[in-house]
């Protein structure tokens, strides 16, 4: 190997170390290491402040069966927090903490791209303030989650091989400029880690979170498959899928609305509507008793109808 060859690789080495301590540099205050109890013992977890005021983010599995706990940050500083609330369906929950706390900045994880750098920093088997790094190395991904006997897909996770640990549940991923794009949420397996991406319907869950303690999600009273269209329709379209509808609930908002059974639903609202997510990200507090318009495909011919979801009880 030629002497420009090795200057090349230390200079990548090089901005590559520099990204990734920047990055530790500017999140690091604002991550906490977390301390809860609850009548099935006690539990750690990490969390990033979003907000100057102590409103702290982290999952909800981490904080599950506490009102409180005690959140210690990168400065020694302790404080005590409570769970402003919880949305275990989507494993974000907001916390109070007391005191100034300096905010991360949220970012966007819609913006990603597979093979990005992303570093993720949390208090992993107790061992607080820890910064590790690695790529995007997958998006879309889906995990389920479990709301008693509600089981619903977080959808659009982030895969990362940054290297988490039990502790880093809570944790931020950030992108190389400085903004979190993640909580990190579950281990999946050797070099590999997700994390619940930061992006509109996110931001619209902790928004809720934060002024109501909790996420209303309304309720069609649907269930569908995702099914390839007729390539005439497709092409016509621009695409490829929509929602073959296999179960309607006898006197649910679809029910009332005119839905029937093997419908295909191409879009709702402005959304072509190509996988389940894609309509349950519509199902936020916002949608209950508004007019949601849904194009079906029945028959080899279009059809319109409205309908008014309901909140899910």
């Amino acid at each position: 190997m030629d002497a420009d060859r090795i200057d090349a690789d230390d200079e990548a080495l090089d901005a590559y170390s520099r990204v990734v301590t920047r990055v530790a540099a500017d999140i690091l205050p604002s991550v906490a290491a977390l301390a809860v109890r609850t009548g099935r013992g006690a539990g750690a977890g990490s969390a990033v402040a979003f907000a100057a005021d102590g409103f702290l983010l982290t999952s909800a599995h981490v904080v599950a069966g506490a009102r409180s706990g005690t959140a210690t940050f990168a400065d020694g500083a302790q404080s005590r927090f409570d769970v402003v609330g919880a949305d275990p369906l989507s494993d974000l929950a907001v916390l109070r903490a007391g005191g100034a706390v300096p905010p991360a900045t949220l970012g966007d994880a819609d913006r990603l791209r597979v093979g990005q750098l992303v570093v993720a920093v949390g208090n992993p088997m107790g061992l607080a303030g820890s910064v590790t790094a690695g790529v995007v190395s997958g998006l879309g991904r889906s995990i389920p989650a479990r709301d008693g006997r509600r089981v619903r897909p977080i959808d659009d996770v982030i895969q990362t091989d940054a290297a988490l640990n039990p502790g880093n549940s809570g944790g931020a991923l950030a992108a190389s400029d400085g903004t979190v794009v993640g909580i990190n949420t579950a281990v999946a397996g050797y070099g590999l880690g997700l994390a619940v991406p930061i992006n509109a319907t996110t931001r619209q869950i902790i928004g809720e979170l934060v002024s109501t303690g909790r996420v209303r999600r309304a309720w069609l009273g649907v269930a569908s498959v995702p099914v390839p269209l007729p390539p005439p329709l497709a092409a016509r379209l621009g695409q490829r899928n929509g929602l073959r509808v296999v179960e309607v609930v006898p006197g649910s908002p679809a029910g009332v609305a005119g839905i029937f059974l093997d419908d295909i639903i191409v879009s709702a609202g402005t959304e072509p509507t190509e996988t389940v997510q894609t309509l349950l990200k519509l199902m936020l507090g916002p949608a209950i008793g508004s007019r949601l318009p849904l194009t079906l495909y029945r028959r080899e011919a279009m059809v319109d109808v409205v309908t008014i979801p309901a909140e899910l009880t």
